[in-house]
């Protein structure tokens, strides 16, 4: 059944006379119900004189029960004459599932028309309210004939079984169990009612029932039991309050005062104030008084006495009370404010100066108590700014997710910011290991003796934040040999700080592009291949073995780091990407190293794992070719170095192009060999890439010796071969590469949209 609370069409509101107002001071007049006060301009109904029309109220006795004032049947709580504001109570919507009819049974308690009154709800002390799980409610004029017009408000709860909704318990509405929104000015009629099709049978079997009303902000404080109570008002009392804001005519103040025979601000210490929801006015007392401002005389305004009211206005001295207001002031021989503390005597000169050399003894003391003070409120303040940073770098979460995690507390540990300073030095200068496109990279010594390298933000920007944030996420799930290990993190600072394995032989980037002159160690053609052959075993790892397929997005040699033993360790992951497993790619803004950016990606944002495989095919052609991504040529000019080899094999053969310190070593079938695989995987369209594990299967048998001497064991033929729908077939042949393969070579114009985009590139970041 629908129940509606509708107050008929009032009239016109007007101020009465000076005669009428001598008769509401009349002492016939109720003035209160029960406990609540009924102050002019309301006044009970039947009362000839004793409110203003529409401010009739009813005072419902029955029995022994307490009175209730009501207001067109609505029970009125208390008013507020300052605020032009009363509070009221009314019994919320809601709609419950139906278990027997399997349907939804929907009580519409919320709906309240003020039209033609000078009552307006009020729209920056309520919020319209919404409980339980999977619920949409809406606020508007007319019910669901009305939405889609200016004053409809819809509002969505979104929970379930089993949800944590202890956590913000008291805590407000969050969406979580319950949603509030504001509501516009102006309204002046409401009916709630819910969204059925939002809801499903699931949510019925746990949480049966949804309410919705407009509530006052201040007086609610969310509970889970409002979201799983099968009957809200055994929770609750079912009858939230709520406030209005009320007016005693629709002009303006300016408008008001041109005619002082209807204007209501009847006392000469009061102010008139435009409302701010909606067209009329009220008025208050004047500051310094306080009363009625709509009666005359002794029933009004009145001056309060500050004197007599110690509490509330405190005076040290003297005091004597003014119109409006007090003065405070120390009597003669005193000095001091007497409104801010006590007064205090004048002493004799030489007291004086007695208290003076007295202080001087102390000065000594007082300035190293104030140097200690001012030291420990810094470092006090030091604290406090850690733990802010703490906090929101969401440092709790991450200690509650070790702490339940075993294999989490063996693995990563979150190191306070005193341990790094420690480890680093206070971070010298002197141990920078170098600074890469996300921070700072130091060498620090942790107490236990481990060697750690530990990146700082240099650059302090919210896409630097994401982007840690992001690594500590990555590389906390990842556990490979052939991948930087991550021991923990520091969420003390503004932006976190990653300690993770330090690799002491730097990156692969570093050993094959330095100058011959000064080269430390030069890597064998073997070496190269087995670092080749693990860093594509790390990136196959990371699309296809993880638990969660991780796009890398920054392959390039780099990022490729060689520990003690020359073993490749894949690192930064600031720019990767984590993709779900029901997932093949997403759609990203492009982030990448020109040189080794895929051309595909970049034009269409489309990421997958073959844009990794395309920038690891410029890697393999450094180290055939020992040039960089993007390279001086002869002439001056910057080349690709993609563009460059796949121009030149156009012409003349691999060898005539590797590098000679590869000629000395490789032989020619494996030279073909990685050309072809690096060809592979710079193909235009990604779908005609080969995946990672193709590629590191084809590095592992250029490996195989037996291949080496010309002569491959069947063994060794099916480690080459790779599934496929029906049956199996030769690896290479799958992959369109092979060792009599060169002929097939790209031809001219087949790269045209590559050469436009890598030629446009500019110098790598």
């Amino acid at each position: 059944m629908i129940q509606a609370l509708i107050f008929p069409t009032l009239l016109c509101l007007t101020i009465a006379t000076s005669g009428g107002l001598a008769v509401v001071a009349a002492s016939t007049c109720q003035r209160s119900c029960g406990s609540i006060d009924i102050p002019f301009p309301f006044g009970i109904k039947g009362q000839a004189g004793c409110a203003m029309p529409g401010f009739e109220l009813i005072c419902n006795s029955t029995g022994n029960s307490i009175p209730k004032l009501l207001l067109r049947n609505v029970e009125l709580l208390n008013i507020s004459l300052p605020e032009g504001q009363a509070r009221m109570r009314m019994p919320m919507s809601y709609e419950c599932y139906n278990k027997t009819k399997h349907d939804m049974d929907c009580v519409d308690k919320a709906n309240l028309s003020l039209t033609g009154s000078p009552f307006t709800f009020s729209n920056s002390a309520n919020k319209f309210t919404v409980f339980g799980c999977r619920m949409l409610g809406y606020l508007g004029p007319g019910g669901q004939s009305a939405v889609g017009s200016n004053l409809t408000i819809g509002c969505a709860t979104s929970c379930g079984q089993g949800d944590d909704l202890v956590s913000i318990n008291g805590e407000g509405c969050s969406g979580i169990g319950c949603c509030q929104t504001a509501i516009p000015k102006g309204i002046k009629h409401y009916k709630v009612w819910f969204d059925t099709h939002f809801n499903t049978s699931v949510i019925h079997n746990w949480s049966r029932c949804s309410y919705g009303a407009l509530v006052e902000e201040a007086s609610f404080k969310f509970s889970t039991i409002y979201s799983t109570s099968s009957n809200f008002s055994n929770s609750f009392g079912g009858e939230p309050p709520f406030v209005v804001d009320w007016v005693v005519a629709n002009n303006t103040c300016a408008e008001a005062r041109k005619h002082l025979d209807s204007y209501a601000c009847a006392s000469s210490n009061s102010v008139c104030i435009d409302s701010s929801n909606g067209p009329g006015y009220f008025c208050k007392c004047s500051q310094g008084f306080e009363g009625n401002p709509y009666l005359q005389g002794h029933d009004g305004c009145q001056d309060i006495n500050e004197c007599e009211d110690s509490n509330k206005y405190p005076c040290y001295g003297k005091c004597i009370n003014k119109l409006g207001g007090f003065d405070c002031f120390c009597p003669a021989g005193t000095r001091g404010d007497a409104s801010v503390g006590p007064c205090r005597k004048e002493f004799p000169l030489a007291f004086g100066i007695a208290i003076g050399l007295g202080v001087g003894f102390g000065i000594l003391l007082l300035v190293l108590t104030v140097a200690f003070l001012v030291r420990k409120r810094k470092n006090d303040i030091q604290k406090q700014l850690r733990k802010k940073y703490f906090r929101k770098n969401q440092g709790l979460l991450l200690e509650q997710l070790i702490s339940s995690d075993e294999c989490a507390t063996d693995s990563t540990k979150i190191f306070t910011l005193e341990e790094l300073k420690e480890a680093t030095n206070n971070f010298d200068p002197a141990r920078v290991l170098g600074s890469g496109g996300h921070g700072m990279v130091y060498k620090g010594i942790l107490s236990d003796q481990r060697v750690v390298a530990i990146k700082k933000p240099n650059i302090i920007r919210e896409e630097e934040i994401s982007q840690f944030i992001n690594e500590v996420a990555i590389l906390s799930q990842i556990n490979h040999r052939n991948i930087v290990k991550l021991f923990g993190c520091c969420l003390e600072t503004e932006v976190p700080l990653l300690v993770y394995d330090f690799v002491p032989n730097g990156s692969l980037n570093r050993i094959i592009h330095a100058d011959p002159s000064m080269r430390e160690f030069t890597l064998s053609w073997d070496q190269c291949l087995r670092i080749a052959t693990e860093a594509a075993g790390a990136l196959y790892y990371l699309h296809s073995a993880a638990s969660v397929s991780v796009l890398h997005r920054d392959v390039k040699s780099s990022n490729i780091l060689l520990d003690a033993n020359y073993t490749a360790k894949v690192s930064d992951f600031g720019a990767s990407r984590l993709i779900p497993n029901d997932q093949t790619h997403v759609f990203t803004n492009i982030q990448g190293t020109f040189g080794y950016l895929d051309p595909e990606y970049y034009h269409t944002g489309h990421l997958n794992e073959k844009s990794d495989v395309y920038s690891f095919g410029v890697v393999l052609l450094e180290l055939l070719l020992r040039k960089q991504p993007i390279f001086d040529s002869e002439s001056g000019s910057k080349k690709n170095l993609s563009i460059y080899f796949l121009s030149e094999l156009k012409g003349r053969p691999v060898a005539e192009i590797a590098a000679p310190e590869v000629l000395e070593e490789a032989t020619e079938d494996e030279i073909n060999i990685v050309a072809s695989i690096a060809r592979a995987c710079l193909r235009l369209r990604g779908e005609e890439r080969p995946t990672m594990k193709q590629v590191e299967m084809s590095l592992q048998s250029i490996r195989n010796k037996g291949f080496r001497s010309g002569t491959v064991s069947p063994e060794d033929s099916d480690e080459l071969q790779t599934p496929q729908s029906e049956g199996h077939v030769d690896y290479h042949q799958a992959m369109g590469i092979g060792i009599n393969s060169m002929a097939n070579l790209a031809s001219p114009g087949c790269y045209s949209l590559q050469e436009e985009f890598m030629l446009s590139g500019s110098l790598p970041r």
